[in-house]
């Protein structure tokens, strides 16, 4: 399963996230919800960095991992993307509900 954790501040603004797993919907290399959700992910983390060029810390691990948290100087200029990104797997957890969890975290 794809575990998606998207992380806000305490005011409640959105500073990054989390997604591990794999959703075993398909053959490796087959697997359409695992590149909805990679695709996704890895467009929202280019933009970011590459494009409006927020600062952040990133971890992406081989094993299906991607972590990124935006500077608290530059949330809201990233908001936009992190929600997209947010609703986007959100909607595709309604649709693959076995293979895909979103949940919401705290972070300070």
């Amino acid at each position: 399963m794809i575990k998606a954790d998207f992380f806000f501040s305490k005011k409640g603004q959105i500073s990054g996230f989390c997604i591990r797993g794999h959703a075993m919907y398909g053959d490796p290399g087959e697997d359409i919800v695992c590149a909805s959700v990679s695709s996704a992910a890895y467009m929202t983390a280019n933009t970011l960095t590459e494009i409006v060029k927020v600062k952040t810390a990133i971890e992406d691990a081989n094993d299906g991992m991607m972590k990124i948290v935006v500077s608290t100087a530059d949330r809201d200029r990233a908001k936009y993307f992190l929600e997209g990104l947010k609703l986007h797997i959100t909607e595709l957890a309604k649709m693959y509900p076995r293979n895909i969890r979103v949940n919401k975290k705290y972070i300070f």
